[in-house]
């Protein structure tokens, strides 16, 4: 048999540069690029094997390891899945660095491949740098922080154990049920050892993405669900967008008329104008899909895991009769809440569905139609006036400022956000184009994911517009990858909103008793709180002190301007604007279900014990579905 002698670090490589995906005829690069960042750990191995590999595997050089990990995953997310990055970095701080985006990408549902550096697999000596010493486990170290966030992990303490540790990696990572976080931790003398390595282990791997297909005897239960029911409503999740479901999911809604309503990762599984979207749900969803959540008989998840937003912690579905039907590629997620479980391709148990011969003219009553269509059309008129600046002089709210971008954007565009108030503004607000114009985090909802999310994004979609949508707190946390985008020449929008602080967190804070303590960015006062005059920071000059052209907007008129120059722009560019409160001026609509978020049992202050009446009067509502 012949071999290739190689280091580890050179034939983990060489392994990667020749993986691909397929999947409906279509054959994609598994592992496109590698982001890195070198130190002691990794810099005479992965990076050596990478300098050796040059444009068969393409390096891309990180800032922060954090953001590595977001790039990567807003480029799997736009890549539908099917192609993915490896993220590269020392043991240590490097290595820990990884954990908060690992869990991001595991929660998610998003492969990423992370390969952190490792200390010495042979123990030459005894600690050495940056080793963690455990007195009762020789064999921990940092890396071990990132085994409950990652969907595979291993160690790689000889070169050998490579060939079966990175095939099964390769398996995880396209396999649409189980993707996530995958880590191969790599010591760092095992990564410069040479070996001598069969040949067949470079050979060109083609992985399937299966869509398997609906059992028959579920299929018939789901079917005979769907036709006794009088209220039904459709839950689109992410696994919509992830099995490219979309076309399945509009024919479904178009054949029966029941009413599509969507969660943060579903949003945009049909387009804001089709007569079935009836907007999004939960907490933060509309009036009109909520009340629909309210009365429904049976609830069709498709590709959602029902997290506390979508269900408002167990108090949206409402009706003492409400069944539910679950299509989700993962047993897990299928059978909750008690529901009938279609353990399956979400395009595929669509597909299924709407061929089914007992659904063939199945239709909901019409008078349901007509209602849900009539609340929708109100609610776009409550969208309309949030979005409405009658003043072009005046300083924008954040409902206004996403008012300008919907006048601007087209099928193209593509925004991302992930933390702050935004993204309840956006669930509720934004009128969605086209599927993967929406871009919102909400699985982690992690501060300081937009900006490099939105180069991975540009890279995946060269030719659309990016938007990275952050308030101020968010920016502060990781505004490193802007020099990434700037060295890279990837023409990003950022578009930083300043409210001096934690807006969205100060407004829970004082819901539920807090009266926004530690929540704004000012000075101390007198009686050392921080009431004093804002903070004298200058975020514009930040963004372009790191290299990006900065347009600030005082006005509703200068931020139109702003944002239309921005689009044009072929360099990152960042637009600037102060927003106004929703206090003075009419602002998004308020939250339209509940979620539990826990008050003080017992307090002084009476914010607090009004807090806790509140809060108590709710919990009442709560149910478990079995």
């Amino acid at each position: 048999m012949s071999t290739r002698r190689l280091t580890t670090a050179q034939a983990l490589v060489d392994f990667l540069a020749v993986q691909y995906t397929e999947r409906d005829g279509g054959r994609h690069r598994l592992i496109s690029a590698t982001w890195g960042i070198f130190g002691h750990g990794n810099v005479a191995g992965v990076g050596q094997a990478l300098l050796e590999a040059g444009a068969a595997m393409p390096y891309l050089q990180g800032r922060n390891e954090q953001a590595m990990v977001h790039a990567a995953v807003g480029y799997a997310r736009q890549s539908g899945r099917l192609s993915a990055h490896a993220v590269t970095t020392s043991i240590g701080p490097g290595a820990t660095n990884l954990v908060t985006g690992a869990a991001l990408a595991t929660i998610n549902h998003l492969p990423v491949l992370l390969l952190p550096g490792d200390t010495f697999a042979t123990r030459p000596a005894d600690p050495v740098l940056q080793q963690l010493e455990v007195p009762s486990q020789g064999d921990i170290s940092v890396n071990d922080c990132l085994r409950p966030v990652s969907r595979y992990f291993d160690r790689i303490n000889r070169p050998e154990a490579l060939i079966p540790a990175a095939l099964r990696a390769m398996r995880v990572l396209t396999d649409p049920a189980e993707t996530g976080a995958v880590t191969l931790a790599l010591p760092q003398d095992v990564q410069a050892e040479a070996y001598d390595w069969p040949e067949g282990f470079f050979a060109t791997r083609v992985w399937h993405v299966r869509r398997p297909a609906p059992d028959p005897d579920e299929l018939d239960r789901a079917v005979r669900a769907v036709r006794a029911a009088r209220r039904p409503l459709i839950v689109a999740g992410g696994g919509v967008h992830h099995s490219a479901a979309e076309e399945a999911l509009a024919a479904f809604a178009t054949a029966t008329g029941i009413p599509v309503a969507t969660t943060q990762a579903g949003k945009g599984s049909l387009r804001h104008d089709h007569p079935a979207d009836v907007g999004g749900i939960g907490h933060t969803g509309t009036a009109t899909a909520d009340a629909l959540a309210r009365t429904a008989d049976l609830v069709i998840g498709v590709g959602t895991r029902y997290s506390d937003f979508t269900t408002a912690s167990a108090t949206l579905f409402a009706n003492p009769d409400v069944r539910f039907l679950n299509l989700n590629i993962t047993g897990f997620d299928a059978h909750k809440l008690g529901a009938l479980p279609l353990v399956a391709d979400a395009r595929a148990s669509l597909e299924a569905l709407t061929a089914a011969p007992a659904l063939s003219h199945h239709r909901t009553d019409a008078g349901y139609e007509s209602g849900y269509t009539d609340a929708k059309a109100r609610w776009e008129q409550r969208v309309d006036a949030a979005y409405a600046a009658p003043d072009p002089d005046a300083r924008p709210t954040q409902a206004q400022v996403l008012g300008l971008l919907d006048e601007l954007v087209t099928d193209d565009d593509i925004l991302i956000n992930a933390a702050g108030s935004l993204p309840g503004d956006l669930h509720k607000l934004w009128r969605a184009r086209s599927p993967r114009q929406y871009h919102v985090e909400y699985g982690y909802s992690c501060m300081g994911y937009e900006i490099p999310a939105a180069i991975g994004v540009q890279l995946a979609a060269p030719g659309s517009p990016v938007w990275a949508l952050v308030g101020d707190g968010t920016y502060l946390m990781n505004p490193t990858e802007i020099v990434t985008a700037v060295q890279e020449n990837l023409p990003v929008k950022l578009v930083v909103l300043q409210n001096h602080g934690y807006a969205s967190i100060g407004g829970l804070s004082e819901s539920v008793g807090g009266e926004r303590f530690g929540t704004a960015y000012r000075h101390r006062s007198a009686d050392g709180g921080f009431t004093g005059p804002p903070l004298p920071v200058d975020l514009a000059a930040n963004a372009a002190s790191l290299g990006m052209r900065v347009l600030c907007a005082g006005t509703v008129r200068e931020l139109r301007e702003a944002l239309a120059l921005a689009r044009d722009q072929d360099r990152p560019t960042c637009v600037y604007v102060e927003t106004e409160t929703a206090d003075t001026v009419s602002g998004p609509p308020p939250a339209q279900a509940w979620w539990d978020v826990p008050v003080a049992e017992t307090a002084t202050r009476p914010s607090a014990a009004r807090a806790r009446e509140e809060y108590e009067r709710h919990v009442t509502d709560r149910r478990s579905h079995l």
